[in-house]
């Protein structure tokens, strides 16, 4: 029985999550035509080795013009299934359930790799065949200076986009995940919906608070139609955008009230990304930045919540679920450090028999290691040949 809250199960619908340790989606920018490849398969498959309860694979496009770049990962096509089908089974055979961040890049698509200058595409990715795309927002407003102005979608393109977004759960579902969460952040397509830095709309998507959510809404309530009743669904959300007359802390608890009545369990609490322009209010990035949004939502809008945000250290990520701030603690950059985090802070909280989670392959050694002993091998008696290390 674990002493710990960070080690404790917990029950969403039908999936009970071995301990509340999360590995946020990591954009790879490294599939071909959205497929994913071995590369995906040993990135994912370290950290559910690594113990923690959930990984949550990286944003996956609904349809192909929803990339952010040329190596984003797809779920657009039946095609796509087949390379997430041996990492669906390897990350579940290792005892982690395993989500999909299903997304629209929007306004912000057609850019280039982070390594590359993470901007809109140039010469240099042209000459290698990555040609820029059209991109689509909720008005015609550019993320930056320099950037595509997308295309203002209509309202019959968004309800095709609405049903892209619930087919890519039904396949998601065929494929095994347990979990999918809907991109709502970081000035991605949803998000620019929710925004009023984002949307001019004059029509039922746009003016109103509630307007604005009607998007974000919609593909909650088709994901979640499509999506089995027993299966989590989360929804990631910048809860602030952090500039001057954007989308703010109350709007987000007013949608997740909404987005909990239409069948969301957990809002997965970010902040920011919502446009390059105007003066930046965010509070600096320090440990554990984004937990006060987690904390609020929670309270105010009686919904589970995911902590995300410069989170590493055991201690810290203990105190925010025994706290009641959140009730999952999410980590990215810092399982890129150190894929086996769940496995180190589980022994550095003083979890009992916490080699035994651990791979028998691994386990077995490393508890025999701690007991200062070598283990007992065929033939030996039960206490004359242990030997010191």
């Amino acid at each position: 029985m674990a002493r710990t809250a960070l080690f404790s199960p917990i029950d969403i619908r039908d999936q009970t999550f071995k301990n509340r340790v999360v590995i946020a989606p990591m954009c790879q920018y490294s599939a071909d035509d959205g497929m994913l490849n071995d590369w995906h398969l040993t990135h994912l498959n370290q950290f559910a080795m690594g113990g923690a309860g959930l990984v949550i694979m990286e944003a996956t496009a609904v349809e192909k013009r929803g990339r952010i770049t040329w190596g984003d990962s797809g779920l657009w096509s039946d095609a796509h299934m087949e390379p997430m089908r041996p990492i669906v089974a390897q990350v579940k055979a290792r005892g982690a359930a395993i989500g999909i961040q299903l997304a629209h890049a929007g306004r912000k698509a057609s850019i280039s790799r982070p390594w590359e200058g993470d901007c809109p595409l140039s010469e240099r990715e042209i000459a290698k065949g990555e040609v820029p795309w059209d991109t689509v927002g909720a008005s015609p407003v550019a993320f930056d200076e320099g950037w595509i102005v997308p295309h203002e979608l209509s309202p019959a393109e968004i309800g095709d986009l609405v049903e892209a977004w619930a087919a890519a759960a039904r396949r998601a579902d065929q494929l095994g995940f347990d979990v999918v969460e809907i991109h709502s952040a970081h000035g991605y397509l949803s998000h620019s919906f929710l925004s009023p830095l984002s949307n001019r709309r004059t029509d039922q998507y746009g003016g109103s608070r509630q307007n604005r959510m009607r998007f974000t809404l919609e593909v909650t309530e088709a994901v979640r139609a499509a999506w089995p009743d027993g299966k989590p669904l989360f929804l990631r959300l910048s809860c602030i955008d952090g500039k001057r007359d954007g989308w703010a802390i109350e709007d987000s608890v007013e949608l997740s009230r909404q987005a909990k009545a239409l069948g969301v369990d957990v809002i997965d609490c970010s902040s920011g990304g919502i446009a390059g322009y105007g003066e930046n209010i965010l509070p600096p990035a320090t440990p554990g930045y984004q937990v006060a949004h987690a904390a609020t939502i929670r309270r105010e809008a009686d919904i589970l919540t995911q902590a995300v945000g410069l989170i590493t250290d055991p201690a810290q990520a203990e105190t925010i679920i025994r706290s009641g701030a959140a009730d999952l603690a999410a980590l990215a950059r810092e399982v890129l450090h150190d894929p086996y985090w769940a496995r180190h802070a589980a022994l550095a909280l003083g979890e009992p028999e916490a080699f035994d989670d651990w791979p028998v392959q691994y386990g077995y050694w490393l508890s025999m290691r701690a007991k200062g002993l070598f283990g007992k091998r065929a033939g030996d008696s039960d206490t004359e040949n242990l030997k010191k290390a």
